[in-house]
């Protein structure tokens, strides 16, 4: 949540800062602000709404000029969105001025006694009372910038990534973080600071990443200074070379960055399994499982903890891992299992699934289930995030990056990995045959084609969504691995439409759903053929006996349900366990058409963020 962008070097950092906010928009926000060291005093513009409209305002407000500049744009937490809470924050003095991503929960008490030593506040935010602490112990303390920062977040409760920086010493900038990811990009004689690598990347390839409880001095003519927040001991930082490119991080032609990235799912798809899956020779290896196979196959059980899509994509391993490896699995929100005291043993694997690899919920019930003795098994899509570093072992998908806030290339991908883990430790368990081994890894090597096909139908999606998108309510039905489909379907439509829509095990529709059946409700049925194809056909009997609208995703060649819905998208057909990976691609497509008729910000949908790094 939230943007960090700075500069500092010999360039005009206005242009670099505005074009980086730009870059990180798509990590949800509801204002922006830019502040500039012009070499006599702080230049300092901010605003409620979006960078384009900081970007209009600046022109007219400030001299854009300097080599020294932050910005920001903020997910409201405290206090509303509006131009006075918008970051950047001076201190009292004017002198410090100071971005931060993240939550102080202990703020109020500090508030309070800072207010007791005259210090004054103009805004409603935690950040302003962080950067007047800072200010309030460099001066009686009469210590450094860098040193007050540190002795300050020794005395803070909460997350943040934060950047600020003193008009006295324009040469230097401070970062730190805890929770909230920061990124230091290393130029010639120049440095960038942002949330990811995305603000910097056609300047730079290399980068440090700092770790929790790690803050850093940035000072032009040196090497940069990183430091353990708690102790001040130095730390040699590890400079990482980018693997990110700018094309990547761009539309490539598309009207928006979520339908590049539907689009993108043939190629990601093959990426995610290239060099880990040869079907030809019978061969699934994935380089962070191999050493710890034992761990898995002799678990009691393998617990899943996410967040939203990536929730999802666990459900569906749950189906997949139960079926070919025969070892109980539970799915759990991380936000609830961080918090409910669950029992977990040395002998469980928990297998820690998220996108960014920066959620923070996720990242709390690792550290728990760490210190209860569990293996915990990362797979994220960003190198180097926290998740990946944090958990014993696990697998990158090769998404790339996903920009659109409404995850989807990254839903495709962790089911990839997800089944490839599977078939792996089903090979190694003994609880798959020879031939059935054999025939998924070569319908797996065949999905990209069939999701190319899928992709294939999106005029007729397009046609539906027209019918259906001054509707106020929508039903998803699906059974078996279908099931978590159709509540991803439903999620994408309430992410970016802001339609109410809900999904249901198709079984479960009488107990409850079937009540809100009538001919003004559309129910988006998975309908593919497989175990529970006969069961699907007469729940939509049942639908169409109460006068719903039914809108079916259906296999290649299927008459009944056919027959029997209003509307019907098609998928090619493929065993049953790989049919999220085909179904979900129609559902992706209405969601987006049925946004964009209605006008929606596909990309940036209204009050979400892509990377949740605060409860």
């Amino acid at each position: 949540m939230c943007g960090i962008v700075g500069y500092i070097g010999k360039k005009e950092a206005y242009p670099i800062v505005l074009n980086g906010l730009k870059r990180l928009e798509y990590r949800g926000y509801d204002s922006a602000g830019i502040a500039l060291y012009d070499g006599t005093d702080i230049q300092l513009c901010k605003t409620q709404g979006k960078v384009a409209s900081l970007e209009e305002k600046a022109e007219s407000e400030i001299s854009r000029k300097g080599s020294l500049g932050i910005g920001h744009t903020r997910w409201a937490t405290h206090g509303v969105p509006n131009d006075v809470n918008s970051h950047p924050h001076y201190s009292n003095s004017g002198d410090l001025v100071i971005i931060h991503n993240g939550i102080i929960e202990n703020y109020d008490s500090l508030k309070k006694e800072l207010k007791k030593r005259g210090y004054i506040f103009h805004s409603d935010t935690d950040t302003e009372v962080l950067v007047n602490l800072i200010e309030d112990i460099q001066i009686n303390e009469k210590v450094k910038l860098g040193k007050a920062v540190q002795i300050a977040l020794n005395q803070v409760v909460g997350a943040y990534a934060i950047a600020l920086f003193d008009k006295k010493k324009p040469d230097e900038i401070v970062v730190a973080k805890l929770g909230s990811p920061l990124a230091i990009g290393i130029g010639d004689d120049e440095f960038f600071v942002a949330s990811d690598a995305s603000p910097f990347i056609e300047f730079t390839n290399n980068a440090i990443y700092l770790e929790d409880e790690e803050m850093a001095i940035i000072r032009l003519g040196r090497d940069v200074k990183v430091r353990k927040i708690k102790d001040d001991k130095l730390v040699a930082p590890y400079i990482q070379e980018l693997q990110l490119n700018l094309e990547q991080i761009e539309k490539g032609g598309y009207d928006h960055f979520m339908l590049k990235e539907i689009y993108e799912q043939p190629s990601v798809i093959k990426d995610t399994y290239r060099g880990r899956l040869l079907a030809e020779k019978g061969i699934v290896k994935l380089g962070g499982l191999e050493d710890y196979i034992e761990k898995f196959i002799n678990a009691d059980r393998i617990i899943i903890v996410a967040c939203g899509t990536s929730w999802h994509a666990g459900l569906v391993a749950e189906y997949i891992f139960e079926d070919l490896v025969r070892i109980p699995v539970e799915v759990e929100y991380a936000s609830e299992f961080r918090y409910r005291n669950p029992v977990i043993s040395e002998n469980d694997v928990v297998i820690a699934i998220s996108q960014s690899g920066e959620t923070a919920d996720t990242l709390a019930a690792i550290k728990l289930a760490k210190s209860k003795g569990a293996f915990v098994y990362g797979i994220c899509n960003v190198v180097g995030s926290t998740i990946s570093r944090e958990t014993h072992s696990g697998t990158y998908t090769h998404a790339g990056p996903e920009i659109g806030v409404a995850s989807t290339k990254a839903f495709t991908t962790q089911i990839t990995v997800l089944t490839m883990i599977a078939l792996r430790l089903a090979k190694a368990k003994g609880t798959i045959s020879q031939r059935d081994f054999m025939l998924y890894l070569r319908e797996l090597d065949l999905i990209p084609d069939q999701v190319e096909k899928a992709l294939k139908t999106e005029d007729k999606i397009k046609e539906i969504a027209a019918v259906f998108k001054d509707v106020r309510n929508f039903l998803y039905l699906g059974r078996g691995y279908n099931f978590p489909v159709a509540l991803e379907g439903a999620l994408k439509l309430k992410e970016i439409s802001y339609i109410h829509a809900e999904g249901y095990p198709a079984a479960e529709m009488k107990h409850g759903p079937i009540a809100l059946i009538d001919e003004q409700m559309p129910v988006v049925v998975i309908a593919v053929k497989s175990d529970h194809y006969d069961k699907v056909v007469s729940n939509i009997q049942e639908i169409k006996a109460r006068k719903g609208k039914i809108i079916a995703v259906v296999s290649k060649g299927d008459t009944a349900v056919r027959d029997l819905a209003d509307y019907v998208m098609e998928v090619p057909k493929t065993p049953e366990a790989l049919t999220p990976l085909v179904t979900t691609i129609p559902l992706q497509l209405l969601s987006y058409h049925i946004a964009v008729m209605l006008g929606r910000n596909v990309d940036q949908p209204r009050n979400l963020a892509k990377s949740v790094t605060v409860e």
